[in-house]
Order: C-alpha cells, then structure tokens, then sequence
C-alpha cells in the first residue's frame, strides 16, 4: 500500500489528483498539508486525511511514502527540495519551476534522494500524440520543417478560471505558464531542444499576466515550431499540426489526416497506439511494481528551460538562445 500526502489545495487539478488517487486500490491518503490552512483543512476532511500545519512535520510522518504536489508554482524549489530531502516519491503538476537555476536545484534533490519522480504531462499519454510521435520516429514526413500546436479555452473570458491563477507572483506567468505548458513539452518531445525562442504575450483583459501568448522556436536543422495558447479563446480545440519534405500530419476536432507517399487521408482510430496509463498510474505502478514513468525530472527540466526561454524573450523583447 503505498501512502500519499497532498502538499497543498491551491492547484486547480489538485482535487482531480487527490481523487484519482484515493480511487486506486493500492493507494491510501494519509495526510495534508496546505500553505493556506482553512483550505487545507477542508480538504483534508473531504478525503478523510489528516492536516498537518507544518511542512516540515508532515514529511517527517511514517504514513508519507510519496507526495502529490499541487501548490503554488513559486513554492515548487521549497516544497519539492524538502520533499526529496526527506525520501519521498514525488508527483508534481507542471511546470517544475520558473526558472533554470532553481529547476537544476531540484533536480539534484531529486536525484540524490534515488526516488521515483513524475511531473503530470497527460498529452504525452493520449493516442492521437503518440501516432504523431510514431509517424516523426519512422521518418513518414520526411525532414520536419514546421510543428505548430495550439492548446487554449475561454478560462478568463468565461469567467471560470480562479482569479489567483492570475497572480504573477505565485504562478511566474499566465496562459503560457499554465495552458502552454502542453504545447511546449509536447514541441519538446516531438522536436528536441530549440536553440532559439521567441515570444510575443498580450492582455485582452486587464490582468498582470498574459492571457493571450505564442511562442516561436527554431531548430538546429532548420525547423520551425509554435506552441499557441490563450485563456481568452471561447470555442478552441486542441490542434497539432507537423508539416515536413514528404508529407503532412493533421491533428484537431476533424479528427487525423495524414498525407504521405503512402497514404492520402483521414486516419481510422483503430491504427492508433493504445493510450498509455494516467501519469498518476505510471507513478504508483513506477513505485510498486517498477513500470515504466514516461516524464520524469529530464523531461521537467527540459519544459522548464523551454519557459524560462520563452518568459525571457517577451520580457526582454528580444531573441533567446537557449
């Protein structure tokens, strides 16, 4: 059985993670922690946990075995540096940290400690991604010239989106920070690491963080790549779009078009590679039973770098080389 401890409720998916984890047979919530104690205890109460005031006493607890980690994102160095310090197996949501000083310190920790770490990256287990991720590994477009991906809702514009995810202090960013961040590991995954980042942030509603934003790449090999977000977009469905010498691949609501010298048209759902497990499953069974973690502290060090690039372009109006 294996014990896990919510650090902190301030997260929108942190309720989502605490119940997929108490959904699993072989998981069993034992203790809370939250940097705002009323919410803490409220949700510690909803999932018959314990509330622990201090961070410090809780990882100290024999009923931690691993953390689930939900807060603030310029708590992530405090609270995941601690966390590894004291032994515990950690799952984090994106991104691990606003910049590359401080995610190169986690990441010693991390590593140090010899315990397994997963960072929430739910595009990389969905089947139309890892059909693009096959068709890239198998050369089917030939050289890739442009990948452009777009992941964006009405979160600010729909009123719905909770206004401290709007605090540029706690969340180091807006729409690219929190929405992008897909796009971004996903143009990662698929592409390498860009050599040069250039973005361009605005506001359609008063905020003092962006809520509109994208941001261009540029490869060694002479490829292009867009990662397009917004929280301002009432009606917009994920969309990925490579493009390459020898054919092009479509991703998006009307489903997958693929044209190659082989193939000329939409792509039937049966030939799509099963979806792999929810990142909190690849966690637990990676602690358990050793499975495979298909994200771990690389794949947040290399999304981080991504950000870091991306936040110093707008901010110095200028070309980051990375």
């Amino acid at each position: 059985m294996l014990k896990v401890a919510v650090l902190s409720g301030w997260h929108v998916h942190a309720d989502g993670y605490a119940k997929e984890f108490a959904s699993l047979a072989d998981v069993k919530l034992t203790a809370m922690w939250d940097e705002d104690p009323e919410r803490g205890n409220k949700f510690a109460d909803k999932y018959g946990m314990e509330f622990v005031p201090g961070l410090d006493a809780l990882l100290t607890r024999g009923d931690v075995d691993a953390v689930s980690v939900t807060t603030p994102t310029d708590m992530h160095p405090e609270v995941l540096i601690a966390s590894a310090n004291a032994g515990k197996h950690i799952f984090t949501e994106k991104v691990l940290a606003l910049t590359n000083q401080e995610a190169k310190k986690i990441k010693e920790a991390v590593v140090k400690s010899g315990k397994e770490f997963c960072i929430s990256f739910p595009h990389r287990t969905f089947p139309h991604n890892l059909y693009a991720k096959k068709i890239v590994e198998e050369g089917k477009l030939g050289k890739i010239t442009l990948l452009r991906v777009r992941n964006a809702h009405g979160g600010v514009s729909s009123g719905w989106l909770p206004p401290h995810f709007l605090d540029k202090k706690s969340c180091g960013g807006g729409a690219m920070m929190d929405l992008g961040a897909h796009p971004m590991y996903l143009i990662y995954w698929l592409m390498g690491r860009p050599v040069e980042m250039s973005s361009a942030f605005n506001n359609v509603y008063d905020a003092s963080v962006e809520d509109n934003a994208v941001s261009i790449m540029k490869f060694e090999n002479g490829a292009i790549a867009v990662s397009e977000t917004s929280f301002v977009s009432d009606a917009s469905p994920f969309s990925l779009e490579l493009y390459g010498t020898e054919g092009v691949l479509l991703i998006g609501h009307d489903g997958i078009w693929l044209k190659t010298k082989d193939h000329d048209g939409y792509v039937e759902k049966d030939v799509l590679p099963k979806p792999l497990s929810s990142p909190i499953t690849q966690f637990v069974g990676g602690i358990l039973r050793g499975e495979k973690i298909h994200f771990g502290i690389d794949d947040a060090m290399g999304l981080t770098e991504m950000m870091d690039a991306a936040y110093r372009s707008y901010d110095e109006s200028r070309h980051v080389k990375l």
